[in-house]
């Protein structure tokens, strides 16, 4: 199932998160050289932003995936594509990358410390992280496919526990994508104003997941054809990097080792 929280690039009701999940690459492919690993490929559409400043990029992801085979995206860059659950890393060796770089995928992960350091552990020494994760203060609504989200200092404080240097740097909006921000906010609270037990709270994840993700896709579609300007005019551009605040939409941090 294509679940709102594996953003397409096909879908226009996806255009507010996409072109904001695109910006992560484009930042990191400023960063990025040698051998580097990402985890989360997802729909792959970063892979030819990356690929091409790489010496050898390896992109894994639990869901199985026909990016590897698919030779328009891949171009001419040596490209891998694994399978895997992590953590761990099944497979790295130790000091093995110059860059990992994993964009949404953390709060997905149970035992983030570990994943942390299985992080620390592939990376050549001076090698960096470069990761993303959204920020509660900015989060609407509870998501239960995420087990947890962090504030801009706990963020800092879980990569600072491996990471000896950690730079913390938010995604912001513009004044158009603050509009649709809001209208959505209006929206999703027309939704959870229902919830008079705040039972997205006090229920499990799991019961929630689905209808969430129901709901989640059927919000974004009307906003799209109630605002088709609003939502497919925003592009990549409307989005910048800065010094995270509370009121930046993602933590875009980099950790070295």
């Amino acid at each position: 199932m294509q679940t709102a929280e594996r953003v397409s690039q096909r879908d226009t009701s996806d255009n507010y998160v996409f072109q904001r999940s695109i910006l992560a690459y484009v930042e990191a492919a400023k960063i990025v050289s040698g051998k580097v690993l990402e985890i989360g490929t997802g729909s792959g559409y970063g892979i030819e932003v990356i690929a091409s400043n790489t010496d050898k990029f390896v992109t894994i992801d639990k869901f199985e995936s026909d990016v590897a085979s698919n030779k328009e995206l891949l171009g001419d860059n040596d490209v891998e594509f694994v399978q895997m659950n992590v953590p761990p890393l099944k497979g790295i060796d130790d000091n093995s990358f110059d860059y990992v770089i994993t964009f949404q995928v953390i709060e997905h992960i149970k035992n983030d410390n570990e994943f942390v350091k299985e992080i620390y552990r592939v990376l050549k020494p001076g090698g960096k992280l470069i990761v993303s994760t959204p920020n509660i203060k900015m989060s609407i609504t509870r998501n239960p496919w995420h087990i947890r989200e962090y504030t801009v200092p706990e963020f800092g404080a879980l990569l600072g526990k491996k990471f000896p240097k950690v730079e913390q740097l938010g995604v912001f909006g513009n004044h158009k994508v603050m509009d649709y921000y809001n209208e959505n906010k209006k929206s999703v609270e027309k939704i959870t104003k229902f919830d008079i037990f705040n039972f997205q709270y006090i229920l499990p994840r799991w019961i929630l997941q689905i209808p969430y993700d129901i709901l989640n896709r059927m919000n974004r579609r009307k906003l799209l054809s109630e605002n088709t300007s609003l939502v497919s005019g925003i592009e990549m551009d409307d989005y910048f990097v800065d010094k995270a605040t509370d009121e930046c939409f993602d933590l875009f941090y980099v950790a070295t080792k």
